[in-house]
């Protein structure tokens, strides 16, 4: 039942993966601009699930999507081993996908889109309040609401302190992952959250000292936040079971 559990997690990752392609390419742009609807060929792009691929003449838009279809099924699968069969594994399962998008959109054009942010965190409050009607949950729903307040607060503070280093994006962000992480205790919303601000540090030190990036560059963000979560996530899952 456990590896069943696992695999099917891991298909429907892949699936999933290979729909995100389509929406990172039109949501791929700069602020300011609007989304893209046509490819680099002319013709329309229609719908936003799918591959990075003109339906008419075949032309691709951006580089092939095997990254997405990999990473979304071990996201996937790794939540599914970690969480197991509770109620929030659906939510969780939810999210990835919406999360590797953002990840996606933000390492290419530094930029979060709200499209995607505050569907992300509605979402999220909803949802773990449905979770948590169901017998067997192993988080809670207020703490997941306290979650999202606290950590979208903290990192409202860093950006008012430091805007040129933060998007206002992240802010918005901050707020669905600290539902995720604060469902299953303030320890794991800690852990989360200083997982994604350490592998953010990492990342611009390394480019410090490769000097691909001078003192005071912005980097994005986003994607560290977001493996920081998933790893708040799983280490929440474990303790829980």
């Amino acid at each position: 039942m456990y590896a069943l559990l696992i695999l099917t997690a891991v298909l429907y990752g892949a699936v999933a993966g290979a729909l995100v392609p389509r929406a990172r390419y039109r949501l791929a742009v700069e602020a300011g601009q609007e989304w893209r609807s046509v490819g680099p060929c002319g013709h329309p792009v229609a719908g936003w699930a799918g591959a990075a691929r003109c339906g008419v003449c075949g032309e691709r838009y951006a580089a092939g999507g095997l990254w997405s279809v990999a990473v979304t099924a071990a996201v996937c699968g790794g939540i599914a081993m970690a969480v197991g069969v509770r109620p929030e594994l659906g939510v969780w399962l939810l999210m990835a996908p919406v999360a590797v998008v953002l990840a996606a959109v933000d390492w290419a054009v530094w930029r979060l889109p709200d499209v995607l942010t505050l569907p992300l965190a509605a979402g999220a409050v909803a949802l773990l309040g449905v979770a948590a009607l169901i017998p067997g949950a192993a988080g809670s729903w207020r703490r997941a609401l306290l979650g999202a307040l606290a950590l979208g607060a903290g990192y409202l503070g860093l950006f008012l302190l430091h805007p040129r280093g933060l998007g206002f994006g992240d802010v918005k962000l901050a707020v669905g992952l600290g539902c995720a992480l604060g469902w299953y205790g303030w320890g794991v919303l800690i852990l989360g959250a200083l997982a994604g601000l350490l592998l953010g540090s990492g990342y611009g030190i390394g480019m410090l000292m490769t000097r691909r990036a001078g003192r005071g560059d912005a980097m994005p963000l986003g994607p560290f936040m977001i493996a920081g979560a998933w790893a708040g996530v799983l280490a929440g899952g474990w303790a829980a079971g």
